[in-house]
C-alpha cells in the first residue's frame, strides 16, 4: 500500500493577490516620491509655512468626502473594478500637478490626485481579508505590509535624486509615467481576474443602498464594542500625528539644514527599517493577539520622536526615523487584523471609507494647527504633542483593545447582537 501523498503548503500570497502586489508597489513606488518632497515644493512655489498647512488640510476634506463613497463603491461593484477607476483619477492628478502653475492651483491637482486614495485605499484592506483565512490573516498582512515597504525604500531617495538632477517638474513626469503604468496592470486585473475567495454579486449603486450601508456602519462604529474603542483612540492619533507629519520635512530643512537629496534617504531608511517587523507583528498577533504589536509600535514612534527632537545632525535624524520605521511596521499588520476580525466581511470597503473619512474630519484642522504652534510658540511643539499622544494612546490599546475568545464570532466583538450583521449586511464586501 503506498503512502499518501502529502499536501503541498499553500503559499501565503495567491497569484491574484501577487499581481495585486505588484501593481501596489508599481503605484507607490510613484506614489512615494512626492510626499516629503511637496512641502518644500510648495514653498518653491511661492507658499508660508501657514500656507503649507492650509494646502493639506484642504486636500485632506477632499479625500475625506471621496472615502465615504469610496469604500461603498468597492463593496458594491468589486475591489478590483474600484481599483482600477481610482487608479485612471489617479494619472489624470499626476498631469495635473505637473502643470499647476502656482500653490493655489497645486491645491486643486493635489485634490484631484487624492482619487486613488479614496477608492483604492478602502479596497486594500478588504481585498486581503477576503482572500485569506482568519488562521493566517496575521502573517498576511505582515507579508503585504513587509512589501509595501519596498516602496517606501525606493520610492523618496528617488525622488530627492529625481529632484536635485531634473528638479520637482522632471520627478513628476517620471513619478506620473510609473503611475500610469500600475493603472494600466490595473485596469487589466479588473478585466481579466475576479478579487475575491468566494465570489459575490455586484450591487447597483444607489442611493438606497448607500444610505444602507452608512446607516449599517455608522451603528458599528457606535455600538461601544472594540470598534468604538479603535474609532477613538485612532482620532486622538491621527490629530496627534497630523500637527507635525507634513511640517517635518520643513523642520529637516529649515532648522536643521539637511537638503533634499539627504531628506529622501531617510524615508528610504524609515522604509527600510519597516520591513524587518511586518512579519514579526504579524506572528505577534496569529499567536497571541494584536495588542502586543500596538503598544510596541506606539512606544517605539513615542521614543523616536524624543530622538527626532534632540537631533543636531543627519546620523541622529537617520536614528530616529529608523526606530520610528520599527515602530510603524509593528503597527500596520495588527490594526488590520483587528478590524477584520470586528467588521463583518461585506462591509470592510464602507469601513474603511467611513472609519477613515471621520477620522480625517476629525483631524482636518491639525496641519494648520501645527503651524501655527510652529509659528506661534516653536518649531517643535507640535512634535512634542505627537509624541505625548503616542504615549497616552497605550493605555486604552491595552484595556480596551482585548478581543473575545476566537471561538465568538466578529458581530459580539463588534457590539452586534448575534446574527444581526448577516441580515442587515446585503451588499458585497488598506499608507493607493
Amino acid at each position: 500500500m503506498q503512502a499518501q501523498d502529502k499536501p503541498q503548503k499553500q503559499p501565503i500570497l495567491s497569484p491574484v493577490m501577487r499581481w495585486f502586489m505588484l501593481a501596489m508597489v508599481l503605484a507607490n513606488i510613484a506614489g512615494m516620491m512626492t510626499p516629503l518632497l511637496m512641502p518644500l515644493y510648495l514653498t518653491e512655489l511661492g507658499a508660508e509655512i501657514i500656507d503649507v498647512g492650509l494646502v493639506f488640510t484642504v486636500t485632506s476634506a477632499v479625500v475625506l468626502i471621496l472615502q465615504i463613497f469610496g469604500g461603498w463603491v468597492s463593496d458594491s461593484i468589486g475591489r478590483l473594478r474600484a481599483v482600477a477607476i481610482g487608479s485612471i483619477g489617479g494619472t489624470v492628478g499626476y498631469l495635473a500637478m505637473f502643470l499647476a502653475p502656482s500653490w493655489q492651483w497645486m491645491i486643486v491637482a493635489l485634490a484631484i490626485n487624492q482619487i486613488p486614495y479614496a477608492l483604492v485605499g478602502p479596497s486594500f484592506q478588504a481585498f486581503f481579508a477576503e482572500n485569506s483565512a482568519e488562521e493566517n490573516r496575521g502573517r498576511v498582512f505582515g507579508m503585504t505590509n513587509t512589501i509595501f515597504q519596498i516602496t517606501g525604500v525606493i520610492g523618496p531617495p528617488l525622488g530627492g535624486l529625481l529632484v536635485s538632477l531634473m528638479g520637482f517638474k522632471g520627478m513628476l513626469v517620471v513619478s506620473g509615467v510609473l503611475y500610469t503604468c500600475a493603472a494600466g496592470l490595473r485596469i487589466w486585473m479588473a478585466a481579466t481576474m475576479k478579487d475575491q475567495a468566494v465570489e459575490q454579486p455586484t450591487q447597483k449603486l444607489t442611493m438606497g443602498s448607500f444610505k444602507r450601508s452608512m446607516s449599517n456602519m455608522l451603528g458599528l462604529l457606535a455600538a461601544g464594542g472594540v470598534l468604538t474603542w479603535i474609532f477613538v483612540t485612532d482620532g486622538v492619533a491621527d490629530i496627534a500625528f497630523r500637527m507635525s507629519g507634513e511640517l517635518q520635512p520643513l523642520y529637516l530643512e529649515q532648522i536643521l539644514n539637511i537638503g533634499v537629496t539627504q531628506i529622501g534617504l531617510l524615508g528610504s531608511i524609515n522604509a527600510i527599517a519597516g520591513m524587518f517587523v511586518p512579519l514579526l507583528s504579524g506572528k505577534l498577533v496569529d499567536k497571541y493577539d494584536e495588542r502586543l504589536p500596538l503598544i510596541s509600535g506606539f512606544t517605539l514612534i513615542f521614543i523616536s520622536i524624543l530622538i527626532f527632537l534632540r537631533a543636531e545632525n543627519f546620523l541622529t535624524v537617520a536614528i530616529s526615523w529608523a526606530v520610528g520605521g520599527f515602530g510603524g511596521g509593528m503597527l500596520g499588520p495588527a490594526f488590520l487584523s483587528l478590524i477584520s476580525k470586528v467588521v463583518p466581511a461585506k462591509m470592510l470597503g464602507t469601513f474603511s471609507g467611513v472609519f477613515h473619512s471621520s477620522m480625517g474630519f476629525i483631524s482636518l484642522p491639525a496641519p494648520w494647527l501645527g503651524a501655527m504652534l510652529w509659528e506661534q510658540i516653536n518649531p517643535r511643539a507640535p512634535f512634542m504633542i505627537t509624541a505625548i499622544a503616542a504615549l497616552l494612546i497605550i493605555v486604552p490599546i491595552y484595556f480596551k483593545f482585548r478581543l473575545p475568545d476566537k471561538e465568538k464570532n466578529s458581530s459580539v466583538v463588534s457590539g452586534i447582537p448575534p446574527g444581526t450583521a448577516s441580515k442587515v449586511v446585503e451588499t458585497t464586501d488598506k499608507k493607493i
